[in-house]
């Protein structure tokens, strides 16, 4: 599965559902987006349980603001509908494994009791 876009009209619906979605904030002009990319793009094909959504911070201004997006690339993970993960900075491949598999090994039960 390939990545898909993102914009502020389905951006709730995708990070709300069931399952994993890791949304990578970007822009055309910035360097280390444009290198983090195929690192993002072969693992959502390495991962096709995974939601894997691309959110362009130039058309989505408002939606990167609500965010609280500051620095570019961000990934942010969110799992069952709660945000788990939210760093800036390109990862190299095996730095976003390593955060799919810490968010796979979630204890949601636990971080809802901790949320709340």
């Amino acid at each position: 599965m390939s990545s898909v876009a993102l914009g502020a009209s389905g951006f709730a619906e995708t990070v709300e559902r069931d399952g994993i979605v890791l949304v990578d904030f970007w822009a055309a002009w910035c360097g280390p987006c444009r290198a983090f990319a195929p690192v993002f793009e072969k693992a959502s094909e390495q991962h096709p349980d995974i939601v894997f959504g691309k959110v362009d911070t130039e058309a989505e201004q408002a939606l990167a603001a609500a965010a609280g997006i500051r620095s570019i690339p961000t990934l942010m993970a969110f799992r069952d509908g709660v945000l788990v993960f939210a760093q800036p900075g390109a990862l190299p491949a095996a730095g976003l494994e390593q955060v799919i598999q810490a968010v796979r090994d979630l204890d949601m039960d636990e971080v809802r009791a901790r949320a709340s």
